[in-house]
């Protein structure tokens, strides 16, 4: 996300002929684009996409639960 925040902000400022980016090639410019698909590509065949959603999940049922267990007025576990 941040490769492709700093593309834009780049994109801008070529286009817009803003400070020393106007006088940058466009390979440089669009690079982080480049990068943003590298590591896109890195993530979702490496699996770190989905481990990272499994995670979140997790936690998300256990905060269900706990709040579960404080509306019933039953203490919670601590781990």
């Amino acid at each position: 996300m941040y490769l492709v925040l700093l593309g834009i902000v780049a994109l801008i400022l070529k286009v817009a002929e803003i400070g020393p980016v106007a006088q940058w090639s466009w390979f440089l410019v669009l690079s982080p684009f480049a990068g943003a698909v590298a590591w896109w590509s890195w993530a979702d065949a490496s699996g770190y996409n989905q481990r990272q959603q499994m995670k979140r999940m997790e936690e998300r049922k256990k905060d269900r639960q706990r709040k579960s267990l404080e509306a019933l007025g039953q203490p919670t576990r601590k781990r």
